[in-house]
């Protein structure tokens, strides 16, 4: 079964620009996945498709065999998201936007309990638990964040940038974690712009540039003769670069 289903979707805005040309992709159950381009490519209006916060212009998006607007509910609530900008209330303690985040997908407050304590001990955020988010460190934040998301024990997670900013431990240190969680049969989306990070962990890439997906393999058959990052520049280049007025 497919944990991703992407059938000739379309995404125009009100302006008429069509930011997604007729896309089709397909991601298996338990498979890391990764999702590259440049900024204005196409990255983040795929993955605000996929989590229901903008509705495809025309085609399909199914997560787990629910179409995202019919089966809206089903749909959302076995993805967890980590965006890259911190979209949490930066007054809430740690353990305050943890609870949040769990009844906000109707988890009864025993679990959020249980689970909130998990996510801490996991994320070693004991320490910051009763501290406001506004005061941690970059690294942290980014802890949270990533917490957050795994809050309702979603299948599907989907990772923008989850180590922007910061330091080489804590990258490690989530790339570490996110093995486990692929090893134990998570599918996770991946969008990086280190390259580097994308090469240690994903399965399989996808390249999108200018709103249509121009490569798709595995990483092995991707990385047999050179490195991911000459890949893909390569791939961009011979696409003919980018556009300078796409808008993501």
């Amino acid at each position: 079964m497919n944990a991703i289903h992407i059938s000739a979707l379309h995404k125009s805005y009100n302006t008429g620009k069509e930011v997604i040309h007729g896309m089709d992709l397909s991601i298996p159950t338990g498979q890391f996945f990764g999702l590259l381009g440049p900024n204005g490519a196409g990255k983040t209006t795929t993955i605000s498709c996929i989590t229901g916060v903008s509705q495809p212009t025309s085609g399909t998006i199914e997560v787990n065999g629910h179409n995202v607007v019919t089966d809206y509910r089903e749909a959302r609530g076995a993805i967890g998201v980590s965006p890259q900008e911190f979209t949490v209330d930066m007054f809430q303690s740690v353990e305050e936007i943890l609870d949040y985040a769990g009844g906000f997908y109707g988890m009864r407050a025993a679990a959020r309990k249980a689970r909130v304590e998990e996510m801490l001990d996991q994320f070693e955020l004991k320490p910051h638990r009763r501290k406001s988010f506004r005061f941690l460190s970059g690294g942290l934040k980014r802890r949270v964040v990533v917490a957050k998301a795994l809050m309702h024990d979603p299948s599907v997670i989907i990772l923008d940038e989850p180590t922007a900013g910061v330091d080489v431990e804590t990258r490690r240190e989530l790339w570490e974690y996110l093995r486990k969680l692929h090893q134990s049969g998570k599918t996770i989306i991946l969008t990086s712009h280190y390259l580097e990070e994308v090469e240690a962990l994903c399965e399989r890439v996808a390249i999108i540039n200018q709103g249509a997906i121009i490569l798709d393999d595995t990483m092995s058959n991707l990385t047999q003769t050179a490195k991911l990052e000459d890949v893909y520049l390569k791939a961009i280049q011979d696409d003919g670069g980018t556009d300078k007025n796409f808008k993501d």
